[in-house]
């Protein structure tokens, strides 16, 4: 029971993952969005499975906020701030989706390396997962680093704390409950405003491309 366990824990983890490498190789805003749904739903079923297996039931609720505010609600708000704003359906990338991918594979094989001597000594069955998360964290800056529009260092954003989370869930079975409320609910808050400052800049230069508002400053 408990190998059947770590398998579905690493399965999941390994979804995630290739989820964050789905959001490098997207080239499409509408995409992207559904594939961070996807990616945010294999989080929340990961944490619902590592409370299952550790009789953890606050992880419980922390799975089911992870799918109800990530998977669907979050979306669901960047859907609607493109819209409003009528955002063109490309991602426009500053690296080309080819050698996005090979450097996104060069972060994971880095954060394999770096997290093996804690996957070694850990004790957790989650303990498989951690260079995966590191892996997501990293890939989750690159896109913020390596994307032009707003809303797409947004997404990338999102993808590193989804890295984050599954880290803790990985060290130590997650923060303890009150801290992750305080997480989602500062993740909210941040996601509402960051939709109302894309708004006002795309109402006030008619661009999203935050390339071209570097060039204003200069």
């Amino acid at each position: 029971m408990a190998e059947l366990d770590v398998n579905l824990i690493d399965g999941l983890a390994a979804l995630v993952l290739l989820t964050a490498f789905l959001i490098v190789a997207t080239g499409r805003m509408r995409t992207l969005v559904r594939v961070f749904a996807l990616q945010s739903l294999a989080l929340g079923l990961l944490a619902a499975a590592v409370a299952y297996s550790t009789g953890y039931w606050h992880i419980y609720i922390v799975a089911a906020l992870t799918i109800l505010l990530k998977a669907l609600v979050i979306p669901r708000i960047i859907d609607r701030v493109m819209d409003r704003i009528q955002v063109a359906n490309d991602v426009e990338p500053s690296v080309r989706t080819p050698s996005s991918l090979l450097i996104a594979g060069g972060l994971a094989i880095l954060a394999y390396y770096v997290a093996e001597p804690l996957i070694q000594s850990g004790e957790t069955i989650t303990a498989g997962a951690l260079a995966l998360s590191l892996a997501v964290v990293l890939i989750g800056l690159f896109v913020m680093i390596s994307r032009k529009k707003a809303i797409t260092q947004v997404i990338g954003l999102l993808v590193m704390e989804n890295g984050l989370f599954m880290a803790a869930l990985s060290l130590s079975y997650g923060m303890p409950l009150i801290v992750e409320l305080g997480v989602f609910f500062d993740i909210m808050v941040a996601v509402l405003i960051m939709g109302v400052f894309v708004f006002r800049i795309n109402r006030t230069f008619d661009t999203l491309d935050t390339s071209f508002l570097r060039r204003l400053r200069d």
